[in-house]
């Protein structure tokens, strides 16, 4: 049986939750039928599907890519994100044990991951930590609805460059599992709040919303300072230098 458009959406996904794939990367419908030996009838199914989810979008100049989150796309993800995430844990007794269970052993691989040097590894797990709750929580709806908001998180993290740290990261998640294992569901949902308001915080937005913004740093003259080195031909040349 050969791959589906459902199977080809997950591969997608799953790469920007692990940071392989960046904003604005191009999809190139053929390159994607070769790779995954399909027609290119069902990859267009699948960046289709993406597109509709908010993960890929299409011009008719560069094609497929991967989004690339405005600031304001950004304070609107991180926003529905706390109306799920918060929403989910409100009122919530104490998980099931096996629930509990799926839960810690996503802590230990996190855990593991955060020590080690695999970056995608780590990142999809982390990532994933909000999925996992939310299915652990009996709600898939919510859960496929948080893998969408995850990776649109993740991509907006690398466009704005986050600073957060991921040890941080997996430190809240323990806290979290911790309250709810305690049947805490107030003190995990403040957790939950602190936790997303903190890696949203690690994000370098844009201070406003000044369409020239980039443009206008890039051709700022240089400091006086900059512009008066002396070149030496005894000194070793560089290409920054030289520009």
């Amino acid at each position: 049986m050969g791959i589906s458009a459902a199977d080809i959406s997950q591969r997608i996904v799953e790469a920007v939750l692990a940071q392989k794939l960046a904003p604005g990367a191009r999809l190139g419908e053929q390159q994607l039928a070769m790779l995954f030996d399909c027609s290119r009838t069902i990859v267009r199914e699948a960046l289709t599907r993406l597109a509709a989810r908010g993960i890929v979008t299409v011009s008719a100049r560069r094609g497929w890519y991967v989004i690339e989150p405005s600031p304001d796309e950004a304070r609107e993800a991180f926003e529905a994100r706390r109306v799920i995430e918060l929403g989910l844990i409100r009122g919530q007794g104490r998980p099931p044990e096996d629930a509990l269970a799926r839960l810690n052993l996503h802590l230990q691989q996190e855990q593991a991951a955060v020590q080690g040097d695999d970056v995608g590894t780590r990142s999809f797990l982390l990532g994933d930590f909000h999925v996992c709750l939310a299915e652990c929580l009996g709600n898939s709806l919510l859960a496929d609805t948080l893998r969408d908001f995850t990776a649109r998180t993740t991509l907006i993290a690398m466009r704005y460059q986050s600073s957060h740290d991921a040890a941080l990261s997996c430190q809240d998640h323990v806290a979290i599992v911790a309250a709810l294992a305690a049947g805490d569901s107030a003190r995990a949902e403040a957790l939950m709040a602190e936790h997303l308001a903190s890696v949203q915080a690690a994000l370098r937005l844009p201070a406003d919303t000044d369409p020239l913004q980039r443009l206008r740093e890039a051709l700022a003259p240089l400091p006086s300072s900059a512009t008066s080195v002396a070149f030496d031909p005894a000194e070793p040349a560089y290409l920054g230098a030289l520009l």
